[in-house]
């Protein structure tokens, strides 16, 4: 599913902010009504006092004309008062209290907020206890004040929601900033993606432009891909060259030998060149095969297709088709093989290929001289597969042209793909191909991990 990187952003960036957001709203909504109940409840005691202080001062008749503004014109609409004598008889105020003059403040408690209906309207009452002497009645005096609580729920939520209104405000401004910024800050990518659809199919060149240190790292795995990529077609390009070139002449020789049997003046003769046509096809076949085993060894990377086998079976089965080779050639062959499994993990037909060329090249090049073929298996600590004989030796100097593709040290039968084989196969499988030069004698050495 395509996504918008930008919008991603926006969502990653603002989820946690719109959480926060909520959190903050709620505590300032709950800090709101606190701070509205604090200013009220501060009013109505200013209020209640001085009450008090009037109903002291002018002996119960009346209260001043300043408190009486004071309870029209205070914080949050019309204040009403009650005050009664000990023996709840009405000093001054409204008759009928929202709190009952029989449901009396505890003795330890000077004054108490409490919340009440008045006439089935929600108010705030504040009671207060005061010692005076009026009149003739001295003792506990209770005033008590009320106010209706719609204004100060009005004063809240005015609070609350300029809370929510900068906090909206500081999102939609994030939010805003985030969904342009992103958009300029992406631009070097968008640059990037122009200047490669820019580019033709055949260029595999690395990426030489600058580009943002987060994008640094994505850039270097393009152009170790197209480095990979390049190094693959030019791979492929050599196969399909050298393939065309050392399959022409097998397959010009077929041709040939082919007229040759529709030409045949008897049909020994053309008995001869059938068997002639099959060992060239058989030839050609063998060459195609090692071609596709070296492209396949040399292309593929990783331990994909890769298995746990036993070397020491690839090994004895490949010493048991060469051993009647061998010996019809006159030759002596030893196979030192440990007694018990080597496990690896790998390919099991690119080593059985691989020990296959190595033994046929003793055959091919080991020259007039050769008498004797050995095999040697060890795993101790690595993995050693060794081919030795006691034929034509090679130099160090042409150590290198032996390993090239279709490379020989002089001029004879054979593909020359042997040694390249077994060193790509090696290569594949995290080991080394090491070639022993020497005047007498050929040796070369296969090494392998083992497998932990």
């Amino acid at each position: 599913m395509r996504r918008s990187l930008r919008l991603r952003l926006l969502l990653i960036i603002l989820t946690p902010l719109v959480v926060l957001g909520i959190v903050v709203g709620t505590w300032r909504v709950e800090a709101a009504r606190r701070t509205a109940a604090e200013f009220f409840d501060r009013n109505l005691m200013f209020t209640a006092l001085a009450v008090s202080r009037d109903v002291a001062l002018l002996d119960g008749d009346a209260i001043s004309p300043d408190t009486e503004k004071l309870l029209g014109e205070t914080a949050g609409g019309p204040v009403r008062y009650h005050v009664y004598a000990p023996d709840g008889v009405l000093v001054v105020g409204y008759a009928v209290p929202p709190i009952p003059v029989t449901r009396r403040l505890p003795q330890d408690v000077a004054f108490l907020y409490t919340d009440a209906l008045y006439k089935g309207t929600p108010v705030r009452v504040l009671r207060l206890k005061t010692e005076a002497t009026i009149g003739a009645i001295s003792g506990t005096f209770t005033t008590t004040v009320w106010q209706s609580m719609e204004a100060r729920n009005r004063f809240a939520l005015q609070l609350a929601l300029r809370a929510a209104t900068v906090i909206a405000s500081l999102i939609l401004a994030v939010a805003l900033l985030v969904w342009f910024g992103v958009r300029h800050g992406l631009k070097p990518l968008t640059d990037l993606e122009e200047a490669i659809s820019r580019r033709s199919p055949e260029d595999l060149s690395p990426i030489r432009r600058a580009v943002p240190v987060e994008t640094q790292g994505l850039v270097g795995r393009l152009n170790t891909l197209f480095t990979q990529f390049g190094a693959t077609m030019e791979a492929q390009s050599n196969f399909i060259s050298d393939a065309a070139h050392q399959l022409r002449n097998p397959i010009a020789g077929l041709q040939a030998l082919s007229a040759a049997i529709l030409t045949a003046p008897t049909l020994e003769a053309a008995h001869e060149r059938a068997a002639d046509m099959a060992k060239a096809a058989d030839g050609a076949g063998q060459l195609a095969n090692r071609l596709l085993t070296l492209e396949r060894a040399r292309a593929e990377s990783g331990t994909s297709g890769f298995e746990r086998l036993d070397l020491q079976e690839i090994a004895s089965t490949t010493a048991a088709d060469f051993a009647p080779r061998a010996r019809a050639r006159g030759l002596r062959f030893d196979a030192d093989l440990p007694p018990g499994p080597v496990p690896m993990l790998g390919d099991r037909v690119m080593l059985g290929e691989a020990l296959a060329n190595l033994l046929d090249n003793t055959l091919v090049h080991g020259g007039e001289g050769l008498s004797r073929v050995t095999l040697t298996l060890r795993a101790d600590p690595d993995i050693t597969l060794s081919v030795r004989d006691d034929g034509r030796g090679v130099t160090a100097r042409d150590v290198p042209k032996i390993l090239s593709r279709f490379g020989q040290a002089r001029s004879g039968p054979g593909s020359g793909l042997g040694l390249s084989i077994a060193e790509a196969v090696a290569l594949r499988h995290g080991g080394t191909l090491t070639v022993e030069p020497s005047d007498e004698g050929f040796g070369v050495v296969l090494t392998l991990p083992r497998l932990a």
